[in-house]
């Protein structure tokens, strides 16, 4: 029984330990940039929370088992003096009807411990091994996603428009263009081509996580840099361009960007933009 007792125990201990470590993972992930690999950035807030309970929940049991130990200790040390020489027959018989008993709590619970640590192994991944985020490949097998959006915001006067790869295309397909016309435009996406080759400028769009990520395509045309890298990221300076195509994956539609000039930009640290609904 004693055996068993120390098994339980490790069992407990083993719990606690790798509850603290993914919470402590998961904090992590939520104080840094690594959740946006993830999930969409404002789920941030929910992280941490999760987080803090899962460590707060760890110490809870390191500590309810310190206290049960420690009263264990006190009672066994108060009935120590106690019929000490009477149980000596009895001490005997269990100790030889147990034989078999202790080495089948042996058998029972003897590895149990050690097996729970490998589920240490994937927290650790995720520590030291941050998945790329969704790129080309996953652009040219999926479909657009891009969606009627609920309005559009008006824009602002004057200036050259900073614009998501979404938010242009909705404008571009939905409403025709209005407000883009006949002004200098700029927007950032990696690059992605079609088994053709004709060139797109992709952003990854979140419902709640990169599970969900869906493209958004924009097809490219005028000065198109002569040499396109997929998932290299670009800053596309241009204008609006009425032109329309298909997308060869779901038939959904893909506006035209006229390019007026490009240039390499490194990899943000969000890629992924949230579903653009106006």
């Amino acid at each position: 029984m004693n055996r068993v007792r120390r098994n339980l125990n490790l069992n407990r201990q083993a719990q606690a330990a790798l509850l603290f470590l993914l919470g402590a993972t998961v904090l992590h992930a939520g104080l840094t940039d690594l959740h946006l690999r993830y999930v969409k950035a404002g789920l941030r807030p929910l992280l941490l929370l999760c987080g803090a309970v899962l460590v707060v929940t760890a110490m809870t049991t390191v500590w309810y088992e310190w206290r049960e130990a420690s009263g264990k200790r006190d009672h066994d040390g108060s009935g120590s003096g106690d019929g000490s020489g009477d149980g000596s027959d009895g001490g005997g018989e269990s100790g030889n009807g147990g034989d078999g008993d202790g080495e089948h709590d042996h058998d029972l619970g003897h590895h149990e411990p050690r097996i729970s640590w490998l589920l240490a192994l994937p927290v650790l991944a995720l520590i030291l091994v941050a998945p790329p985020a969704l790129g080309s490949y996953s652009a040219t097998h999926t479909g657009t996603a891009l969606q009627k959006p609920f309005g559009f915001p008006e824009l602002p006067a004057g200036g050259t428009l900073r614009l998501g790869v979404g938010e242009y295309a909705a404008r571009a397909v939905y409403d025709d263009g209005h407000g883009l016309r006949d002004r200098p435009i700029e927007i950032t996406g990696f690059v992605a081509l079609d088994p053709s080759g004709v060139p797109y400028l992709v952003r990854m769009s979140l419902n709640c996580c990169a599970a969900d990520g869906q493209p958004v395509k924009i097809a490219l045309t005028g000065a198109v840099p002569p040499v396109l890298q997929p998932d290299a990221w670009l800053e596309v300076t241009g204008t609006y361009s009425p032109r329309r195509t298909k997308d060869p994956v779901n038939d959904g539609p893909v506006p035209y960007f006229e390019v007026t000039s490009a240039k390499p930009v490194p990899t943000p640290n969000d890629p992924y933009d949230e579903v653009w609904n106006g």
